[in-house]
């Protein structure tokens, strides 16, 4: 008999994940396995593995079988198209690049998986994320902190989490010094899992052939052809649809015989206009950041010194976030110009191993000819 709460672990069927539950079980916890069913729309071949497809259920509950835990599978697709993929079309409409990853977190795996995880009559709900939550006792608040292992750090894609979420979530894999040591604690456990690859898709792109092959399916009227011109207003050609640009793009623009290369320097989703221009005209340092999460603070009062980050795999930079006259946006300065800040996409901000909070890029505020 365990002397340790019950623990709901969302499975995906890779290591990660699988490892998490392995070490909870470890430690006593009373482990039940749960993969959430949150995008199958044609995949039907259970070979393929990705985190959202039949591959994954069986692997997961191959592991969970060799645990000795429960584990039951969850339909979250409703949930998963009225938010992820909702916000991932209509961002994408407006010019914007998303980051589905984020919203997911949001939405499905520390929202509507920890109502879940109340009807079970779990305690906590864990994954096998890399970072790590502690509690500040100085502050009363729960803290949001880089995993040990830098290189796997999922700090960023967890900015949204509330103090009651954080509070009631388990990250095992935050203190492993790095992934190597996550698949050797695998293979010492027998999980078939153990060499796995990481998956690297966006799942409900993967299988439709990327996300304009996507976005072409879903909703046709955002392929809706415009004119392409440069930052002086010339114009120089015209494109297919916005949706198939980002900031700080350089392929398949269909332009050449330019005398410097040419970038997606911005998007005018309005007019169905995309703007391009040398390198320079993406370097920029301030910008806007709007539904600001929270975490290491209740609000921001005063001007704030951070490292902020805009991309996933990108290191942070140092910054200031001034408060606006709305609690949920800031305005952020970088300290030097940084390259293709991009609207849609997250911006998180830290002092040190702590996540202060994070939010979504709305705005770039002015653009510098700047070459470092």
């Amino acid at each position: 008999m365990t002397n340790k709460p019950l623990v709901a672990v969302a499975m995906s069927g890779g290591v990660d994940s699988s490892v998490a539950a392995a070490l909870l079980a470890k430690q006593g916890y009373e482990v039940v396995g749960i993969t959430l069913q949150i995008w199958q729309e044609s995949q039907t071949d259970p070979r393929h593995s990705g985190c959202c497809s039949l591959g994954a259920v069986v692997d997961a509950r191959r592991v969970a079988k060799i645990l000795g835990i429960p584990h039951y599978v969850l339909n979250f697709r409703q949930q998963f198209a009225q938010t992820v993929i909702a916000d991932f079309i209509a961002e994408y409409q407006r010019g914007r690049t998303p980051n589905p990853c984020v919203q997911c977190n949001r939405f499905v795996k520390f929202d509507a998986f920890l109502e879940k995880a109340d009807e079970l009559g779990a305690q906590y709900i864990a994954t096998g994320h890399y970072a790590r939550i502690q509690s500040d006792e100085k502050s009363g608040r729960w803290l949001l902190l880089k995993a040990v292992n830098h290189e796997k750090d999922q700090s960023y894609v967890l900015f949204p989490m509330t103090q009651a979420q954080l509070a009631r979530t388990l990250f095992p894999l935050g203190e492993l010094p790095s992934k190597t040591q996550t698949r050797a604690l695998a293979r010492e456990l027998g999980l078939p899992v153990a060499d796995k690859p990481d998956s690297q898709e966006i799942c409900f792109v993967a299988e439709a052939g990327g996300y304009r092959a996507f976005l072409q399916r879903r909703v046709p009227e955002s392929m809706r052809p415009g004119e392409i011109r440069d930052v002086y207003g010339n114009l120089l050609g015209r494109h297919p649809g916005i949706a198939f640009f980002t900031i700080g793009q350089r392929r398949g623009l269909g332009l050449s015989g330019h005398q410097e290369p040419l970038y997606v320097v911005d998007i005018d989703a309005q007019n169905h206009v995309v703007v391009v221009g040398p390198e320079r005209y993406l370097y920029c340092r301030r910008f806007l950041v709007e539904d600001v999460n929270w975490i290491a603070i209740d609000r921001l009062t005063k001007p704030l010194a951070v490292e902020a980050r805009i991309r996933y795999n990108m290191p942070e930079a140092p910054a200031t976030i001034f408060p606006t006259d709305t609690a949920t946006c800031v305005e952020v300065e970088f300290e030097s110009p940084q390259r293709a800040i991009t609207p849609g996409q997250a911006a998180v901000f830290y002092r040190g191993e702590i996540v202060v909070g994070g939010g979504t890029i709305s705005k770039r505020l002015e653009q510098a000819e700047w070459k470092g």
